[in-house]
């Protein structure tokens, strides 16, 4: 499938060296996304209705609207529309093509020349160029205190890291249009990792103007600067109108100087409707044009409608992850086993999922190099886990067990029945439940990031193919999620995550991931559960054409038209 945003494809010798720094993927690309059943193509967007207004009803809030301070979908939903990357996702696919960097390529694969796109701007009229593009670099780097907290930079924290142990060195604009980046070692994760959301290219001008590192902690809460609320300034093909916080709309409107071609409708704008019940009522009702990850049990009634369904490949992970942290009484292992033992996952996952939904044997899909064939899923054996209850001394063992609300996400369609199920198990074995619910992007996010949750269900989908993007957004740091800090052997685990990512042989680095693996699922570890894979789907209404569904869920709504 054609890029539509792209006017210079990469050098072949480019997209070789890009290809060569990360993991290999045996997986359909979805080169035929664009079929009849999946929406129409990007070259039918020059029909329909230009002045249309396409409305979606999102599932919740986003956070902010500079993606650098985002990890969740509901935000990126948004900020993907305003801002362009360096580097692109292939329509329909995993793979990363040229975006705002024309070609990328690399001798010894700490120093990396990126050549630019030509005649960009930036939605301020600010001239997107090499300067520009190093001042991004600089200003991800340049993070205060609360700048650097996972809450806040998670992405970069995760990819890139702060002070001397950064991945990233310098950028250097060695003309108008090329720049020179050099990061400190040879890493499987870069470039290809610029592609992620988190790393949107943004308006240098807008940033000094609205102070966008000027973000700060309020308790436990974080309080956004004037950029992120109501300035956000990136390249693409729409541009920031206006939040109406209270009434929950999002606005954007197309970009007429779009430097590619211009989106299909006039107005974008994002509904915010937390129940899913309602956004099907909103979609019935022709309200909404679309909404995100309808309940897979209504996908058939809603076809059956005439509405269109559109079924993504599952390239995401459910968890549910233990923190010793929050409670530490799960630093020990047999207490981890048994929690791990009380869950019936083939019953989870064939009474909650969707059809094609699997059971997940660890942190990541199978399309992505370095999973490992040789792990079994972790058995259902009630008896077991009463058990080794009891070998810990912990046969009352009360827990809390959280779950969010007001979010709908691809591996977790229906996150209060998934905690209904667990529950479910966990009291069938003697274990007493407290359970705690929070809003998605009312202080779930930022307590389970937090190590303040004990136990907790969360998951993710991936940014791009690679087995880092999965493990590392997990586990890398002594301050990650699942507060591996507090086990003997987390040395072990950061050492290994480091190997497998800095190997630059890819059959090698395979092996390295594939050993990881089995690691972080052996009974000595076992920081959490991976319950599921699912395939998420994405619902529009009959009169929509050109959507191409995304594995990663980072539909382009750019190439959407509305006829009449």
């Amino acid at each position: 499938m054609k890029n539509r945003r792209v006017a210079i494809a990469a050098t072949s010798a480019a997209l070789a060296l890009v290809l060569s720094s990360c993991a290999e993927s045996e997986r359909d690309s979805g080169s035929d996304a664009g079929g009849d059943d999946q929406g129409g193509s990007s070259e039918e967007a020059g029909s329909g209705n230009s002045d249309a207004t396409f409305v979606f009803g999102a599932a919740g809030a986003p956070a902010t609207f500079d993606p650098f301070y985002a990890s969740d979908g509901e935000t990126f939903r948004v900020t993907r529309q305003i801002y362009q990357n360096l580097i692109g996702i292939e329509p329909g696919g995993t793979e990363g093509v040229p975006e705002l960097a024309t070609s990328w390529e690399s001798e010894d694969g700490l120093t990396w020349t990126f050549e630019l796109q030509d005649g960009v701007t930036f939605h301020d009229g600010t001239d997107f160029d090499a300067e520009a593009v190093c001042a991004n670099f600089e200003r991800w780097a340049d993070q205060n205190e609360t700048g650097q907290l996972p809450a806040a930079a998670y992405y970069y924290g995760n990819d890139f890291g702060f002070g001397e142990d950064s991945l990233y060195d310098s950028c250097e604009a060695t003309d108008e249009l090329t720049a020179t980046v050099t990061v400190n070692r040879v890493t499987g994760k870069f470039p290809m990792v610029l592609s992620q959301s988190s790393y949107g290219i943004q308006s240098p001008s807008a940033m000094e103007e609205y102070d966008a590192n000027g973000i700060e902690a309020e308790g436990d809460a974080l309080v956004f600067p004037e950029y992120a609320q109501e300035h956000p300034t990136g390249t693409g093909p729409f541009t920031f109108e206006s939040y109406d916080n209270a009434g929950g709309t999002v606005t954007l409107a197309r970009n007429d100087d779009f430097w590619g071609e211009t989106a299909g409708v006039a107005n974008l704008v994002f509904n915010i409707i937390p129940d899913e019940n309602a956004r099907r009522q909103e979609l019935e009702a022709g309200t909404i044009n679309g909404y995100d990850l309808p309940n897979p049990v209504d996908w058939q009634a809603l076809e059956d409608a005439g509405q269109q369904v559109l079924i993504r490949d599952p390239f995401n992970v459910l968890y549910l992850a233990l923190n010793p942290v929050a409670d530490e009484q799960l630093e020990d292992p047999l207490i981890r086993q048994a929690l791990y033992h009380a869950i019936k996952r083939e019953q989870l996952v064939a009474s909650q999922l969707p059809e094609g939904a699997s059971v997940a044997t660890q942190f990541m899909p199978d399309t992505v190099s370095g999973w490992n064939g040789d792990i079994a899923p972790y058995e259902y054996d009630v008896d077991r886990a009463r058990e080794l209850l009891e070998e810990a001394g912990a046969s009352d063992l009360t827990i809390e067990l959280w779950y969010p609300s007001e979010v709908t996400r691809p591996y977790m369609p229906d996150p209060q029945r998934i905690f209904d199920a667990v529950r479910t198990d966990w009291e069938a074995a003697g274990i007493t439940v407290e359970p705690v619910t929070k809003p998605w992007n009312g202080g779930y996010i930022d307590d389970v990031t937090s190590s303040r949750s004990a136990a907790y269900f969360l998951g993710w989908t991936g940014d791009l193919n690679s087995a880092d993007n999965f493990l590392c957004a997990f586990f890398c740091g002594d301050d990650n999620q699942f507060g591996t800090s507090a086990y003997d052997w987390n040395d072990d685990l950061q050492e290994q995550l480091q190997a497998a990512d800095a190997e630059p042989d890819e059959a090698t680095r395979e092996g390295l991931y594939q050993e990881l693996n089995a690691n972080i699922m052996s009974e000595d570890w076992l920081p959490g559960l991976p319950l599921s894979h699912s395939p998420p789907a994405i619902v529009v209404g009959p009169n929509v054409e050109g959507l191409v569904p995304s594995p990663l869920t980072a539909e382009d709504f750019s190439t959407i038209t509305l006829t009449e």
